[in-house]
């Protein structure tokens, strides 16, 4: 599978194209520094920290020190299709709440 195709799965599953760069990035060449993922990655300093922040946030990258490791490939998939299941679940129970809401709007 193409890194391109395992981006756009990333994305498909509710990443930003560059929350899925950078967490490829990290799962392909192994731990890294914010620094190196700056040189490496044609995003601002900047991009890369709200990145890392999210895909840590999401349970995707973990962080020892200053350095950054992703979790592997296959548990990440399974984590964000939980993540998208349950949200599909949630809006399913809450169905009726909503078309009830926009009934009343009208």
């Amino acid at each position: 599978m193409s890194l391109e195709l395992i981006i756009k799965a990333l994305v498909s599953l509710g990443l930003s194209r560059l929350d899925a760069e950078v967490y490829v990035y990290i799962a392909k060449m192994g731990p890294q520094k914010v620094k190196d993922l700056d040189g490496a990655l044609n995003y601002s300093r900047n991009q890369i920290y709200k990145s890392l922040g999210m895909l840590t946030t999401k349970a995707l990258v973990t962080k020892e020190g200053i350095t950054f490791s992703a979790i592997p490939f296959e548990e990440a998939l399974d984590l964000l299709i939980k993540r998208e299941k349950q949200q599909a679940n949630h809006i399913k129970e809450s169905k009726k709440e909503f078309l009830l809401n926009l009934k009343n709007e009208e």
